[in-house]
């Protein structure tokens, strides 16, 4: 199910994520994480759920997609498709299969299964500290 309600961003939040996970227990840890380190979250189960949710100009900052998933988009054609239509649009693979991206994948980060949560706040501290965030209508 894709969670589309969220607090009111405040001048302290440091940016909203959307993270597009198949695996139910990786994606809520994740968001956990995430969440506890101040950040807002929105999960969706697949491509075709985090489509929904950009399209419907939730503001977000950073995408966060698995590469492989279930339906006719795996993560590498969201990321592509993100990319196209929101330029602005941050976006970061965590995946078991990072050698399945092309030479030059539609990506600002790359992170390999399994992680350290650190690793992962850090990555996503570094993409959204200083840039401009939000993204671009389409």
């Amino acid at each position: 199910m894709t969670e589309f309600a969220r607090a009111p961003r405040r001048a302290s939040t440091p940016g909203t994520i959307l993270i597009v996970e198949d695996e139910v227990f990786i994606r809520l840890a994740l968001a956990d994480d995430l969440m506890d380190a101040g950040f807002v979250v929105l999960q969706a189960f697949n491509a075709a759920e985090a489509l929904q949710v950009l399209e419907a100009s939730v503001d977000v900052d950073l995408l966060i997609t698995d590469i492989r998933m279930p339906g006719p988009m795996d993560g590498l054609g969201l990321a592509t498709y993100a990319r196209a239509t929101w330029p602005l649009l941050k976006i970061m693979f965590i995946s078991g299969n990072l050698t399945d991206l092309p030479a030059d994948p539609p990506a600002d980060a790359l992170l390999e299964k399994p992680y350290f949560q650190t690793a992962v706040i850090a990555g996503v501290r570094q993409l959204l500290n200083g840039s401009e965030q939000g993204r671009a209508a389409p």
